[in-house]
């Protein structure tokens, strides 16, 4: 006997992401009597998961750090059907190349996330459906899987009602079937893996319901097959967890930088900072209480942001690239030189501020920068430069300027950038090209 079972539970319910869970005490009877297997599943829609991933792969982290193995199960043949929960049109179907190369893309976050050492004895496992999925002939389906489903249960599931009522064309035939082969998942991976557990979001309840059914049908009434769900979480506001000002914020550095990655978590609002902290991180939750107090304290310090925004970017990007965004970062705040930045982390940080092109060779003589205004987004006249540079409301690289001001080629920095500000926060990005 061991605790590990409990300390999961508890430690789920105590960072908030314990939602559902079947079989309340025989759960926490069979996780506490040994080493279980538990597996979560993600579809291979896109190269890249986003931070709305993070839940799901965290509850696999919790499995693991209790002492459980975890399962990634990649959805290389449902990836082909498509999941309906959720989604309020069809999705496209993709390709198998389409799916196996987004899997690949995939493997590269659970592996920063999760503990895959061979050594380590409830080593993480990543397998792919289609291993299975694909040999599966129809009519097996229809008689080994499908005759243990009634289609008016099957009706009433959440993920099937919503599309029929808010769809003119309903659900097709090929994702009313989606459940059956998620069902069958969890009896393959309870065959060949002795997998037990199934964790997932909480739109997920009824096709993992549909699992440990399917399990019993096959091993008794008694078989150990359990599932245990994480809540729908948001910011405090209600906006939905994962997109910034720009779009999706991705888990990979090739869609979203690190640096714009730090950008998101130290710009989480007061709010929401100790919930993301307890559903994001795996800082221990005294941890977690000690940041709440001090920002409580004195939140314009925003520890428990920096403290958030340098764990959850150390953990998906190294430590050296969380050194490079607190560096941007402190540059931004005026805590040292825009020169000392390379020209990638510069890109990264002004990717999405006006640009403008202009010919180097105006620099050997300097060019007035009363002129260069009136070419960016800054000021639309020399009228309104002057007035600008007069009120000391313009800087260079982070340096005010005044109305005599001309640009250099001393004022280069790494990638030919030039960096205007008017006030505090209007940037715009001047290139200068030989």
């Amino acid at each position: 006997m061991n605790d590990t079972g409990r300390d999961l539970i508890a430690e789920l319910s105590g960072r908030g992401l314990l939602y559902q869970r079947t079989a309340d005490e025989a759960l926490d009877d069979h996780l506490a009597s040994g080493m279980r297997t538990a597996y979560c599943g993600f579809d291979p829609t896109a190269p890249s998961l986003t931070i709305g991933n993070l839940i799901a792969i965290g509850l696999l982290g919790h499995v693991q750090r209790a002492g459980h193995t975890p399962i990634v199960l990649m959805g290389g043949g449902t990836g082909l059907i498509g999941d309906p929960s959720g989604k309020d049109r069809e999705r496209p179907l993709l390709t198998r190349d389409e799916v196996e190369a987004n899997i690949a893309g995939q493997r590269v976050i659970f592996e920063r996330l999760l503990d895959f050492d061979p050594a380590r004895p409830n080593a993480a496992v990543i397998v792919n459906n289609a291993d299975w999925l694909a040999e599966l002939g129809y009519l097996e389906v229809l008689r080994d899987v499908g005759k243990h489903f009634s289609v008016n249960a099957m009706m009433q599931r959440e993920s099937v009602r919503a599309r029929l009522e808010s769809r003119d064309q309903g659900i097709s035939y090929t994702e009313f079937s989606y459940m059956l082969l998620q069902a069958y998942d969890f009896l393959h991976l309870h065959r060949t893996r002795g997998c037990t557990l199934q964790v997932a979001g909480s739109d997920q309840y009824g096709n993992i319901v549909s699992g440990i059914d399917l399990i019993r049908h096959e091993k008794g009434s008694h078989a150990d097959a359990y599932g245990i769900t994480s809540p729908l979480v948001t910011h405090a506001d209600g906006r939905k967890i994962g997109k910034s000002e720009k779009g999706a914020v991705w888990l990979t550095a090739d869609r979203t930088s690190p640096y714009a990655f730090y950008q998101y978590w130290i710009n989480v609002p007061d709010d929401d900072v100790g919930h993301f902290a307890r559903w994001f991180s795996v800082l221990p939750l005294e941890e977690i209480d000690a940041l709440e107090t001090a920002h409580r304290e004195a939140p314009e310090r925003r520890e428990a942001q920096r403290a958030l925004a340098r764990h959850m970017t150390s953990r998906l990007h190294g430590e050296g690239e969380c050194e490079r965004a607190e560096s941007a970062a402190r540059v931004l705040f005026g805590e040292g030189e825009f020169r000392d930045l390379d020209a990638g982390l510069l890109r990264d940080m002004f990717a999405d501020v006006p640009h403008s092109e202009h010919g180097a060779e105006a620099l050997s003589a300097g060019t007035p920068l009363l002129e260069v205004l009136c070419e960016t987004t800054l000021a639309s006249s020399k009228r309104e430069a002057r007035e600008f540079l007069r009120n000391q409301a313009i800087s260079v690289n982070g340096e005010k300027v005044d109305v005599g001001r001309a640009l250099g080629r001393d004022d280069l920095l790494p990638g030919g950038l030039i960096l205007l500000r008017r006030g505090k926060k209007r940037w715009h990005a001047t290139r200068w090209r030989a």
